[in-house]
């Protein structure tokens, strides 16, 4: 069965789950100040451009195996 999205928020809804385990596990290990929000803008901008026709597994496993190092370097210079 083929799902499709008529929106990015569509999607983030759908993978929200897998995005609040990710912020939790990354809270276990001491990053207090990552989001969901954040992880998926993460993402949105650097790994689901470059690949195509992924599925809905495809998306929450690139959630689950974010490299943190990758994260927290996105997330330090969208801050500055």
């Amino acid at each position: 069965m083929e799902l499709e999205f008529r929106s990015k928020e569509e999607l983030y809804q759908r993978i929200y789950p897998a995005l609040s385990a990710k912020k939790s596990e990354l809270e276990r290990i001491g990053y207090y100040y990552i989001h969901e929000r954040d992880i998926w803008e993460f993402l949105s901008t650097t790994i689901f451009p470059r690949t195509k026709g992924l599925t809905l597994a495809d998306i929450v496993s690139e959630i689950m195996h974010i490299e943190e190092i990758q994260l927290v370097k996105y997330i330090k210079n969208k801050r500055l």
